[in-house]
This record gives C-alpha cells, structure tokens and sequence, in this order.
C-alpha cells in the first residue's frame, strides 16, 4: 500500500537504540512468561502454516496490537472470523505476545510487518541489530504458535526508506536474507516469512517497477504477499493484480497471499468486496488481508455499509478455514 493509503494511527516510533537493550529484554520476559501459561514447553514448534487455497481472511484494524476490540467487532458484524490479524511495527518495537496470544486463542495468526524505518538495511546485513533480532527471534521463538513475518514490505516503490530509489535492491537482499539468518539460527522455526511487494502497476505514483530484483532466494521465502486497492469503480481484480501474480510466477510457486487490500466507498465497495473473493478463488490464492480502516489522507476501506457487510459476509461463505 502507498504511503497516502496508510493509516497514521499506525506509523512506527522510533525508540533510541539506547533503550532497545531494556525494551527486547522485557519483551523476553513476558513472553516466556505467557508462554509458560499457553503453551506446552515440550511440544514441537511449528515449522508450516497450512496452504490450502481460498482459505486465510486476515484483517487489519484500528487498535491492533493494542487492542484486539477492532477484530471482534469486525467478527461481530460480517459472520466472519478471521484467521491472520496483521499490524505495522516499527524498528526497535518488540514481538507483542500478548496481543499474540489472544490471536492464538481465537484461531488467528499474527502477521507481523517490520519496518525499518529510517534505519540503513546494510547495518542490518553486516549485523549491527543483531541486538534487537535475536531478542525479537527470542520471543517469537518462546512464543511457540505459528507467526508470520514480513519485512521492508512494498519494497518495489518508492515510498519508504527502505524502498526502490532509496535503498538498492542487493542490499535489501542481504538484509532480507541476514535477518531469516539470524531467525533460523535462534530456533524460531514457527515463521512463515512472507515477501511482500506493491503492485507493478499502481497508478497513483507512477511505474512501480517489476519486484524481481528484490527477489531474496526461495530458501529464505515461505509466502508472497502482494498489496493492492480498489480505489476506482473501473479497477477490477484481475487488471489490478493479475500481472503481478504473472510477474511473481516467474520466480516462483510459492503460496500468495493478497496482503493488503481494501476498497473505497466510491468505488463501490460491495462489489469490489465480490471481485476480491472471486480474484482469490480465480487464480487459486490463499486468501487475503483486508485493510479495515481510514488512512491519513481520508479515504475510508472500512466495511460499514449493510451492502458492504452482506457482501463480505456472502464471499466468505466460500472459504474454508485452514487445516
């Protein structure tokens, strides 16, 4: 998603590096402590989340991981419960096990997208945050239920830091792949690391350029994702994302999700709600991650129409939630 499309109540805080030491030891703290309560210490960790196609609706709320009121009451009103809750955490913020935990509890998984903010991806290839990532692969880690992990996503536009024309393309590699490095090497064996990219064909900025130079290696990918809105009547599924898919076909077969998508009153939004089931079921997807909120610029994709709600709540009729 662009940046005049993102939400502000969720942009990072930057946290001084002085205070990461403290914050990662804390979140340590809590999280071997939920674990303890949650989890069977000797159980196995889980090593793959289930692919079936046409099965994942995640949401994005106001509130989350504060709060997980945003997901109940989007479960209340559309039928549908859904099973990836996604946040934005900025660089420094530790794992939230708490708000994991009660993703866990109510059958969900938490996507998490970590974005470096202003920090340099090459101190993060030549180990600098280790500090802070092998904190973060602690929890997680400790936290034993499955956790999905995307990082510097969007990196194909030209809107974040850490994106095309700020950062080169081989150096988010290398801090793409140091970072599943470090992960693997702590034992957190429960991500599923999803590459997430914009739309190549985003006409709100421009040509957003093929991912492919981002492209870390399948050993260091799980799933794709791919974000994209409905912000015009005419904009269909298959226009909107179908080259994209094209595109990431070429690199692999790796399961896709739709990881941020949402559509605007204006273009109507019901039937953009019908096209985005219809997309997933018609190129054989996972599923996707709905954006639920207003972004900084005052373009609502909340789902608070009758029509748009019986529309959601008809389309997810057809998913089956994953085994």
């Amino acid at each position: 998603m662009t940046h005049s499309s993102r939400s502000t109540q969720r942009r990072p805080r930057r946290i001084w590096a002085g205070a990461a030491a403290i914050i990662a030891a804390a979140a340590i703290a809590i999280a071997v402590s939920l674990f303890n309560r949650s989890a069977d210490p000797n159980g196995p960790l889980p090593v793959h989340l289930p692919t079936t196609p046409q099965s994942y609706l995640g949401l994005f709320a106001d509130g989350i991981p504060t709060s997980y009121a945003g997901v109940t009451a989007f479960a209340r009103d559309t039928g549908a419960e859904p099973d990836i809750v996604m946040y934005y955490s900025g660089w420094f913020e530790p794992f939230p096990t708490h708000f994991a935990v009660t993703a866990a509890d109510n059958s969900a998984v938490p996507l998490v997208q970590m974005d470096p903010d202003k920090i340099s991806l090459a101190a993060i290839a030549s180990g600098q945050y280790d500090g802070y990532l092998s904190a973060y692969a602690e929890a997680v880690r400790a936290y034993r239920y499955p956790v999905i992990l995307s990082f510097g996503h969007e990196m194909n536009g030209s809107w974040y830091s850490w994106g095309y024309t700020h950062t080169s393309p081989a150096v988010f590699v290398a801090a793409w792949r140091h970072i599943v490095t470090v992960f693997r090497a702590l034992g957190a064996r429960n991500v599923t690391w999803l590459w997430t990219v914009n739309i190549i064909n985003d006409t709100q900025h421009g040509t957003i350029p093929r991912p492919n130079h981002w492209w870390p290696g399948s050993s260091y990918v799980t799933w794709v994702g791919i974000d994209g809105y409905y912000l015009k009547p005419s904009w269909a599924f298959a226009p909107l994302f179908g080259p994209t898919i094209g595109d990431i076909r070429t690199l692999t077969s790796d399961p896709i999700l739709i990881a941020e998508t949402g559509a605007v009153a204006a273009a109507g939004q019901p039937a953009k709600i019908a096209n985005v089931f219809a997309g997933i079921r018609s190129y054989g997807l996972l599923g996707f991650v709905w954006f639920d909120a207003a972004n900084s610029k005052g373009a609502n994709f909340s789902i608070t129409s009758p029509a748009a709600i019986a529309a959601f709540r008809q389309g997810a009729k057809s998913f089956t939630r994953p085994r």
